[in-house]
C-alpha cells in the first residue's frame, strides 16, 4: 500500500518555503503548488521542516526497567519531542553487553515503529568495569553496534579504556565515555562548592570530570581512535575538548538540554527531580556550554533521556535515583536557551540535534537535508507559540521531567518517520495505526531486497 504525504508550504532552515511531496518514505518532489490524488495533506503555512532529530543518549530502560519505560513507550516519548532516531544505552537489565541483547533492543523498536532505535554496546561485561563485553559479536551481529558506552559508569581503568578505544578502532566505532572519577565522587549528590557546603550535601567536583577527558583525550590521540564524551558539564570540561580538538584529536562531545538551562541553585528546594549524574552546576558552567555549543566545540545536544518510577524519585534527596526524562522538551529547552538568545539559528539547530548526532552514531537514513532522494525522516515545529509544560505533554511512562511549570517555546506539530506520521496535530498517533504503517515498511524492505549471493 501506497503511502503519501503532501506537506504545504512549510518552511525550510534555510528560510525558504516549500511544499513537500512523500511517497512510500522518500521524498520525492520539492516546489510549490504541487497536489497528489490520495495524499494526507498537511497544512504546514508557518511551520518550520527540521530533518528528523536523532538523540545519541536515550535510556529506554528494557529489557529489565518495563516499570519506568518501555521501547515502545520510550518511542512515543521521542516522537512527541520530534526524534525520529534514538540510541539506546547499554545499562538495562541483563545489561546490552552481548549480541542477543542488542538485537532484542532493536528488534523491540522496529515493532514499536515510531523511531528508529539503535543499541548501544557495553564497553565492560555487566558494566563492571573488568573485562571488556563482546564488542566485535555485536558489531557483526543484526543489530551493527558502532557506539559502545557503560553510561551511568565510568570506565575508569585507563588500561581497559586503551584496549577498548583499540578495539572499536577496527571497524570505526566510538567509545562514549561516562566522564566520573569514581573516587572523587564517593558520597556525592551535588555539584561542590559553597552551596553543597551549606546545604550539608557530598559534593561532586569538577575536576572529576576534567580529569577523566583529559585522559581520555590522550589515549584516544595515542591509540588514533574515535571518543565521544557524554553530558558535558563544566567550564573546564569545556576547555580540556576545546583544547584536544584544536591538537587533532578525534573527540566529540555532547552536552544535554538540562545542562543548557538548570544550574544547582534549584537543588535548594530538595526536589530530586532536580538530582541528576552529572549534577546541576554554577551559572558560570551554563554559559560556558552554551558558548561551545554555539562555536563548535561541544558538537551535539543530547537529552541523557532517564525515566524514573515515582517510587525512585519522590522520596528523601540521598536515596532518589539520578536522572530526569527529557526527549519530548528537548527541542524547546534548545529553542529558549541557544535561538532565542542569539547564540545559533535553525539551521544550528539542525546540525546539533540531527545531522551531527546521526554522524557520530551512524544512524544512516537520518540527519539528512530535505532534498529530492532522501529519506522522509523530518521534524514541523511551531515557532511562534508557548506553553506551560506539563504532564500532558509527556508521551512516555516516567513523570520525572525537571521543566514541569516551565513555560517552554515552540511546538512539534508532526513527526514523520519512514515516511509516515509518528506525530499529527501535535498528538502521538495511536501505537496501533504505527505498528501496522511499521509492519508495512519492513515488508516492503524485504521484497525490495537484492536475493543473497547464490540464491537460486
Amino acid at each position: 500500500m501506497t503511502t503519501t504525504h503532501l506537506i504545504r508550504a512549510v518552511e525550510t532552515v534555510d528560510g525558504t518555503r516549500t511544499d513537500v511531496l512523500v511517497r512510500d518514505g522518500v521524498v520525492v518532489e520539492l516546489g510549490s503548488g504541487l497536489s497528489a490524488t490520495g495524499a494526507e495533506v498537511i497544512d504546514a503555512d508557518g511551520l518550520l521542516a527540521l530533518p528528523g532529530l536523532v538523540d545519541l543518549h536515550t535510556h529506554l530502560r528494557e529489557p529489565g526497567g518495563e516499570g519506568a519505560e518501555t521501547v515502545l513507550t520510550g518511542s512515543r516519548a521521542a516522537a512527541a519531542g520530534g526524534f525520529t532516531a534514538v540510541n539506546a544505552m547499554a545499562n538495562s537489565s541483563p545489561v546490552a553487553d552481548t549480541a542477543g541483547v542488542v538485537e532484542q533492543v532493536q528488534a523491540l523498536g522496529e515493532r514499536a515503529g515510531y523511531v528508529t532505535v539503535r543499541p548501544i554496546g557495553a564497553v565492560t561485561q555487566g558494566l563492571e568495569g573488568r573485562r571488556l563485553s563482546e564488542i566485535g559479536a555485536m558489531a557483526r551481529s543484526r543489530a551493527a553496534v558502532r557506539v559502545f558506552s557503560d553510561d551511568g559508569h565510568c570506565v575508569s581503568d585507563p588500561l581497559l579504556m586503551r584496549r577498548a578505544l583499540e578495539y572499536v578502532k577496527g571497524f570505526g566505532g566510538v567509545v562514549a565515555q561516562h566522564a566520573q572519577e569514581p573516587r572523587l565522587t564517593e558520597g556525592a549528590q551535588m555539584n561542590e562548592g559553597a552551596l553543597s557546603a551549606e546545604l550539608g550535601l557530598g559534593g561532586w567536583p569538577a575536576v572529576a570530570e576534567e580529569s577523566i577527558i583529559a585522559r581520555d583525550v590522550l589515549l584516544a590521540d595515542h591509540v588514533g581512535a574515535r571518543l565521544h564524551v557524554c553530558h558535558v558539564s563544566t567550564a573546564g570540561s569545556v576547555e580540556v575538548v576545546r583544547w584536544a580538538k584544536a591538537r587533532g584529536i578525534d573527540v566529540t562531545a555532547e552536552v544535554t538540554p538540562h545542562h543548557l538551562l538548570l544550574t544547582e541553585d534549584l537543588v535548594s528546594s530538595y526536589d530530586s527531580r532536580y538530582k541528576v549524574n552529572p549534577p546541576l552546576r554554577r551559572a558560570e558552567d551554563v554559559e560556558a556550554l552554551r558558548a561551545a555549543l554555539a562555536d563548535g566545540t561541544i558538537d551535539i545536544v543530547a537529552t541523557d533521556h532517564a525515566p524514573h518510577t515515582s517510587e525512585a524519585k519522590h522520596c528523601e534527596w540521598d536515596a532518589a535515583a539520578n536522572g530526569m526524562v527529557g526527549l519530548e522538551s528537548a527541542l524547546s529547552v534548545v529553542h529558549r536557551t541557544m535561538v532565542e538568545t542569539g547564540l545559533i539559528g535553525w539551521a544550528d539547530v539542525a546540525r546539533v540535534l540531527s545531522v551531527a548526532p546521526a554522524r557520530i552514531g551512524q544512524v544512516e537514513g537520518h540527519g539528512r537535508p530535505l532534498a529530492v532522494g532522501e529519506p522522509a525522516e523530518l521534524t514541523l515545529y511551531d515557532r511562534g507559540v508557548s506553553r506551560t509544560f506539563g504532564t500532558e505533554h509527556l508521551a512516555g511512562r516516567s513523570r520525572n521531567s525537571p521543566f514541569l511549570g516551565h513555560t517552554l517555546p515552540g511546538q512539534v506539530v508532526a513527526t514523520l518517520h519512514q515516511g509516515y506520521a509518528t506525530v499529527r496535530d501535535g498528538l502521538v498517533v495511536d501505537e496501533r495505526e504505527i505498528a501496522d504503517r511499521a509492519a508495512r515498511v519492513v515488508a516492503a524492505a524485504v521484497l525490495a531486497a537484492p536475493e543473497p549471493a547464490g540464491a537460486p
